[in-house]
């Protein structure tokens, strides 16, 4: 994704935008910015949330670091209702620092997200990522592995609807 850097973002254009599921990547990763790696946890994730039936609007890629992720995040989140996934920058490396620069925008946690996402592989334990509300916004940090990002959504993906129609205001029961 060589015209996505730090500071600038890559929107998907859509002449007839469905209503409903609207969804955003952020992938903050040192080596995609640095054109050392490919970007494919975010490639996989845009490919299941569109399958998931979500309209991926943006896709973005930043820099690890607590404030390279909040800028972009309350950007990302700014007037925005739907859904935003975050891969990489979960781990135990000095330069994991994704669940940090989520949690300075997120107004409220969503725990049982974060844990969901966590019992999916033996590995999720090793996830620090969290889950969180900004506004009409839900944020999810998923790991930096393709298939760690794309199992992490899946096992909360059959609530995020209902969540997010919460979110904008809908009694659903």
């Amino acid at each position: 994704m060589a015209g996505s850097r730090v500071g600038h973002h890559q929107a998907q254009d859509h002449p007839d935008p469905s209503p409903g599921l609207a969804a955003k990547v952020l992938t903050v990763s040192d080596g995609v910015i640095a054109g050392t790696r490919e970007d494919r946890s975010g490639e996989a994730l845009g490919d299941v949330l569109g399958a998931a039936g979500y309209e991926v609007v943006e896709r973005r890629v930043v820099a690890d670091g607590v404030e390279t992720v909040a800028e972009a995040l309350r950007s990302m989140t700014g007037g925005f209702e739907g859904l935003i996934v975050t891969t990489g920058g979960t781990g135990f490396t000095e330069r994991d620092l994704t669940p940090e620069g989520t949690r300075a925008v997120i107004e409220r946690e969503a725990p049982g997200l974060a844990e969901a996402m966590r019992l999916v592989n033996p590995l999720g334990r090793l996830s620090r990522g969290v889950a969180g509300i900004v506004g009409h916004a839900i944020v999810l940090n998923t790991p930096g592995s393709t298939k760690g990002c794309v199992e992490c959504f899946e096992a909360v993906a059959d609530v995020l609807p209902h969540a997010l129609a919460l979110l904008a205001g809908e009694r659903l029961h």
